[in-house]
């Protein structure tokens, strides 16, 4: 799992691409959160639009950083999942935890 990290608007975008299935993963993006949230930021897009596959794991990253964030008064959104991956979030339940986007502009929007 690769994570880039970029800055729009108020907003940190974390673009993910390969695998979300835990291990080093989970550690990396909890520590990426919490550095972003003493920085002031707090609400976050997870751009899945290179991430091939996620995992219970992964998915269990995804909602352990949501909680982080709603705890600092953030919020975690996600931006162009692929029709693979939302089946997973539309069978585990989880698409009714998550605001999804498939615009950039839009999902950024969507904290004002």
């Amino acid at each position: 799992m690769k994570i880039k990290e970029r800055k729009r608007d108020g907003v940190v975008i974390l673009e993910m691409s390969g695998k979300l299935m835990g291990g080093p993963d989970a550690g990396a993006i909890d520590e990426i959160l919490k550095n972003l949230i003493h920085e002031g930021y707090k609400n976050v897009i997870v751009s899945m639009e290179r991430v091939k596959w996620v995992n219970s794991t992964g998915l269990g990253i995804l909602i352990s950083g949501y909680t982080t964030l709603k705890k600092s008064g953030g919020e975690l959104k996600l931006l162009k999942v692929s029709d693979r991956i939302e089946n997973i979030f539309i069978v585990s339940k989880l698409f009714t935890v998550f605001d999804s986007y498939q615009d950039e502009d839009e999902a950024v929007q969507s904290f004002s």
